[in-house]
Formats: C-alpha cells, sequence, structure tokens
C-alpha cells in the first residue's frame, strides 16, 4: 500500500511539474488583431467566476465593426457560434505550431460567411461548430477575417483575443509575445490571509492583514511580526496588475513566496487549458468570494488542486513553525513585464498562544480520492478530482411541497464548497411514476443564490443527474411546455414596418431548442392563394440567439414581400414542445414624410394669436367702459378695437 501510494504521488507530483513547463513565446510573430492602437481591458489570468480569463479583451473604442485582421498566416481550422460564451468566432492555425482565437465576432469576411449560413442552413441550426478542411479557408499575416461585435456573453463592444498551442490546447499568455504595448506600472497589492494549515481551508475564516506601500515594499502597519500560535500556517494576498493604458484592474501574472530567503512555492498563470481553467476555484479562497468577500489567491496549493499553475521548489507553501525564532517571509509579485510588487513581514511562533483542535466526529469528504455517501433514496458519488479540500458531508433531507415533486428533497454539502469535476447524484422516486411521465422529469438543485436543472436519467429505478455545485436537490415531474408569445395583433399580422421578429419563450425549467420555419404564399393576378395545397416549401429562419434569452431574426431573403405563414417551435430540457402558427403579411413600407409646417401658416398662426389676444383686450375695454354712464360724445369718443387680419 505504501509503494503505491508513493508511486501514485510520485505520479501526481510528475503531472504537476509537466504542465509547468515554459512555453516558446516567439516576438514579432503576431500582429495586432485590430486596426487602431491596441489597448487591453482583460488580461490572461484575471479572475472570474469559475475561471481564469483566457486571452486578451481588446479594446475597440465602444463600438463595433471594427475590421478584425489575422494575426498570421494559417488557415481557419474552426468556426463556432454559440449563445453566451465566445458568440461568434474563428480559430486561426498557424505553421509555428501556434492557433489564434477571435470572439464576440459580428460578420465573418463575405466568402466565410456565405459558407457559414449555407452550414446553418443545411442543419437548421443557428448555434455551430464547424471545423473546415485546411486549405478550405486560408489566411495571410493582416487579412481581414470578421468584424468586431459584442456577441455571445460579451457585456460589451470588444474583440477576445487568445493564443494557445495547436496540440495541447493550452491558452498562452499574450503579452509574452511582444505586442506593441507599454507597461511600466508594478501590480498593487492590498490584503494579505493568513490560514490554519492544520485544518481545512473551507472549516475556518482566515486572518486578514491589510498592506501598506511603501519606499522599499509592501508592509503590513504597525506589525512588523505576525505572533501566532498555529504550528502550520499558509497565505494568500490580494492583488491586481494594472497597465499605463488600460484602466482597469488586471489578474497577476505571477507570485512568489520565500521563507528565511529560500524560495519556497511560486504560481505562474501561462499554459492552461480550459479542461483546468475551473481550477481557479481552488487557487482563491471561494468560501470567502462566495460569501461576499474580496478575492484571495492561494500562494500554495490544495491537496485537491491538480491544475498545474503552481511549481513546488524547496517546499509547498505551507509554513510549518516548529521552533520559536523569527522567520522573515517575503512575497514577490510580478506582471508579465517583469515589474514587481514585494511583501516583507516576519512570523513568530508562541506556544502560549497555541490553542487545541477539537475533532467533531462529524463525517467528511476527503480530496484526491473516491468519496461516495449512501442513504435508502439519496446517493452522492464524488469523484477523485472533485473537491480542493477537505469539507463536511452535512446532510439532511425534508418533505418537498411541490405538487409534481416525486422525491424528497436531499441536501448535502454546501454551496460555497467548490467543486471540480461533478458530482453524480442519484434519487430513487417516493411515488409511482406513470409511463408518460417517466421521461419528464428533471433534477433540480437550489442554494442560497441560484436553481439549476437538469433532464434526469433512469437506472435501475433511479433518477441520475450530474451537478457542479452542492446543494439542495430533488426531482420533479415537468409536464409544462413552454410559452410563445405572438409576435403581433390581427388574423394577419402586418410586419411590414418590422425590421425584425423577436421571441422571448419562456420555461419553468429552460428553453432547449427554437425554430422557426416559413411558408409562403402562392399569388398571381388575383392575389394570394392560402391553402395548404398553395403553400410553398419551407425555408427555415435563421433567428440568433447571442444572449440567450431573445430570438431575433433579421429579414433576409428567406422572408420576401408577401403572405405567409410562421411556424415556430420551442422545446424545453426534457422534451415538452409547443409548436404556433400565425398568418403574416409584409410589403415594401415606407414610412410618410413628416409634415412640414410652412412659413406662411407660422406667421398667419402668430398673427392670429396677437388678433385673439387683441380681441380679449377689446372685450375687457367694453365691460370696463358699459358699467359707466358716459354722454354720447363720450360714447363715440370711444371707438371698438378691431383686429385686422391678412388672408
Amino acid at each position: 500500500m505504501r509503494l503505491f501510494t508513493f508511486i501514485l504521488s510520485g505520479l501526481m507530483l510528475f503531472v504537476i511539474s509537466s504542465k509547468a513547463q515554459t512555453p516558446v513565446y516567439p516576438k514579432d510573430y503576431f500582429r495586432n488583431p485590430v486596426g487602431i492602437p491596441m489597448q487591453i481591458q482583460a488580461n490572461l489570468g484575471e479572475l472570474r467566476p469559475n475561471h481564469w480569463h483566457m486571452g486578451l479583451d481588446i479594446r475597440t473604442n465602444a463600438k463595433e465593426n471594427l475590421p478584425v485582421y489575422a494575426a498570421a498566416s494559417g488557415y481557419i481550422a474552426a468556426i463556432g457560434i454559440r449563445p453566451s460564451s465566445f458568440g461568434r468566432f474563428i480559430i486561426i492555425n498557424h505553421p509555428n505550431g501556434l492557433s489564434t482565437l477571435y470572439a464576440h465576432l459580428n460578420d465573418f469576411y463575405p466568402a466565410l460567411e456565405n459558407a457559414v449560413r449555407a452550414k446553418q442552413a443545411a442543419n437548421e441550426s443557428w448555434p455551430l461548430e464547424w471545423k473546415p478542411a485546411p486549405n478550405q479557408f486560408k489566411v495571410s499575416k493582416g487579412d481581414f477575417i470578421a468584424y468586431s461585435g459584442n456577441t455571445g456573453g460579451s457585456q460589451g463592444p470588444h474583440l477576445h483575443f487568445e493564443i494557445f498551442d495547436t496540440k495541447s490546447e493550452k491558452r498562452l499568455n499574450p503579452l509574452m509575445f511582444g505586442f506593441p504595448l507599454i507597461d511600466n506600472q508594478p501590480p498593487a497589492l492590498f490584503k494579505l490571509a493568513m490560514y490554519d494549515r492544520s485544518k481545512s481551508t473551507y472549516s475556518q475564516n482566515p486572518l486578514i492583514f491589510t498592506l501598506k506601500k511603501t519606499d522599499s515594499g509592501y508592509i503590513i502597519p504597525k506589525t512588523p511580526i505576525i505572533k501566532t500560535g498555529l504550528a502550520k500556517v499558509s497565505f494568500a494576498i490580494e492583488a491586481v496588475d494594472r497597465m499605463n493604458s488600460s484602466g482597469s484592474d488586471d489578474g497577476i501574472y505571477s507570485a512568489m513566496i520565500s521563507v528565511d530567503s529560500i524560495l519556497q512555492v511560486k504560481f505562474r498563470l501561462d499554459s492552461v487549458s480550459y479542461e483546468d481553467t475551473r481550477y481557479m476555484n481552488a487557487q482563491i479562497d471561494y468560501k470567502l468570494r462566495y460569501n461576499g468577500g474580496i478575492w484571495l489567491q492561494h500562494l500554495s496549493r490544495l491537496p485537491g488542486d491538480f491544475g498545474g499553475i503552481y511549481q513546488e521548489l524547496n517546499g509547498d507553501g505551507v509554513i510549518r513553525l516548529s521552533d520559536t525564532l523569527v522567520h522573515f517571509i517575503s512575497i514577490d509579485v510580478k506582471d508579465t513585464y517583469g515589474n514587481a510588487a514585494v511583501l516583507n513581514f516576519a512570523i513568530q511562533h508562541y506556544d502560549s498562544l497555541a490553542t487545541q483542535n477539537y475533532y467533531s466526529g462529524e463525517p467528511v469528504f476527503v480530496p484526491g480520492r473516491l468519496n461516495e455517501f449512501k442513504k435508502p433514496s439519496f446517493e452522492a458519488l464524488l469523484p477523485t478530482a472533485c473537491i480542493y479540500d477537505t469539507i463536511p458531508v452535512s446532510y439532511f433531507s425534508t418533505a418537498s411541497s411541490a405538487y409534481n415533486s416525486v422525491s424528497d428533497i436531499f441536501s448535502i454539502g454546501n454551496a460555497a464548497y467548490p467543486v471540480q469535476d461533478p458530482i453524480t447524484i442519484r434519487i430513487k422516486p417516493n411515488k409511482e411514476i406513470p409511463a408518460a411521465q417517466r421521461d419528464k422529469i428533471v433534477m433540480v438543485r437550489t442554494d442560497k443564490k441560484k436553481t439549476t436543472a437538469k433532464k434526469a436519467n433512469w437506472d435501475n429505478g433511479w433518477l441520475i443527474a450530474q451537478f457542479s455545485d452542492f446543494g439542495s436537490y430533488q426531482a420533479i415531474v415537468d409536464m409544462t411546455a413552454p410559452n410563445l408569445s405572438a409576435p403581433g395583433n390581427g388574423d394577419t399580422i402586418n410586419l411590414s414596418k418590422s425590421s425584425i421578429i423577436a421571441f422571448t419563450p419562456t420555461d419553468n425549467y429552460g428553453i432547449e431548442s427554437f425554430k422557426a420555419l416559413l411558408y409562403s404564399c402562392a399569388s398571381d393576378s388575383t392575389g394570394y392563394h392560402c391553402s395548404n395545397d398553395s403553400l410553398s416549401e419551407k425555408k427555415w429562419l435563421r433567428f440568433t440567439n447571442d444572449k440567450g434569452r431573445t430570438w431575433i431574426y433579421r429579414f433576409d431573403e428567406n422572408f420576401p414581400f408577401g403572405v405567409h405563414l410562421l411556424q415556430v417551435t420551442v422545446e424545453d430540457i426534457v422534451g415538452n414542445a409547443t409548436t404556433k402558427k400565425w398568418w403574416v403579411k409584409r410589403f415594401p413600407y415606407t414610412p410618410p414624410p413628416p409634415k412640414k409646417k410652412a412659413a406662411h401658416q407660422s406667421k398667419s398662426k402668430e398673427k392670429k394669436s396677437k388678433g385673439e389676444s387683441g380681441k380679449q383686450k377689446s372685450s375687457i375695454k367694453k365691460k370696463e367702459t358699459g358699467t359707466k354712464k358716459t354722454t354720447t360724445a363720450t360714447k363715440k369718443a370711444v371707438q371698438k378695437p378691431t383686429s385686422k387680419r391678412k388672408k
């Protein structure tokens, strides 16, 4: 058993160290992919929910439709169109073994755009994942390939740009490739956190120190020496990087910790694959962040972190205080240009400050091994690479009050504990389920922040689904089809004034698919004929769904002028479908010209206004004179005012 453990540990160390090998960065090989001076608003390694940012976000002056150019010669290896995520993107493979990715695009260059639309029409699907033949779309460095945009998960116009190793698909730090950017600003440090590593990082709240910048580096104000009774400690930092032209807080590139001038461990955010990017949740204090706290990045690898950004040199980052001497700690944080910020402090162990850790006896899940939890009607299976540190099981169940529930509510773990590889949840229904409903069951997971639903599959009388978060789970029968509203009013909806058609279907657990078809009525000199026999062959309409909620169609050649039957089908995650049909018409439309006010009409109204004012004054005057007894001469002297108008 010891031999097996030794071999396994050696294998893990080999995997981790091999992932940390330094790649090659050819300078001046890639050009700026936009035609304006390069500025970035996010870099590789910036901390995002559940992942590191994997490339550069290049500014486009807050505008869409700027030309995007091939950063180097090669061929287009992949084209994708995804709701949320990258939106519309292109991948180019280059002869030096590297690839570049360009995302959140609008239209591709004409030949590629036409080919993509043909593919979508053939598949009758707006989402697309396509890998053309290597010789189909060749490009040279500087060729126009697309227009910049704001598609997918983008929250504002920009170009997302990545460089990666073609074979391994590991993302490399683009700032290492010599792009025309200037940066002489060091990272900024804000907080230092200390953890008791004799227990799980998730079973404690770290001791946090505010940092101060001085001429000689960062310090802990009024605390030159941290005095502690802990025997094993580790540290984490809150830090950001800033570039001269960025104007935003970016992610740091690397950090290293030394004890008594001996380098212990360092991390470097480079050469990371999408398969491993979720390990960002192991690098940060996830529990603190989940509960509204700051981003803290650990300076030591957690036991279940196999992502490979850490390099353990003369230690693992956990500092053992086995004596009462003063030990000097140095933390060096750098950006990709070598600008550095250094924090220096000391730590000393005091036996008098030590406290006893008591084991509660509560069952726990342990990282780095398969964990199984089983009850008569509920099971949770955690794979080996599921959790990063030891966590309590924390299980309980309650009866569900939902009318369509077919199980109790089972709660396990805590959503504040992050998950790498998904948890398999198994639930045994607590009631008989009719045959017509057996394929209409969702497993619903909830916590205090969000709800997630997955279609449940059957396995020997159990319902199964996988989730990437702890929480509360229950099985529910979903027989409710999505709701779909009409795109307008009337028996035949007039779309002549519209430039788009938009649908926002709703469902209790999520939309899986959307399809719109058009059938045109035949026409001749006597009018339109819309019987079933006279309708044309169906035409698929290309509705986009960039932001994941609303489906939008912009009129094109597939929707000619005339009278048509529009058919839309929406399906949810368990296959409940809604199909609706509307008669619609669309004809050339020219907005009426705005009413022009002639100059003489304006003057006439002005004089009319003055005349009416004069009449009012005359009337008042007349009433005043009528109240007095005057002589005939006086009456003759009083002239009745008149209003003169030019007609």
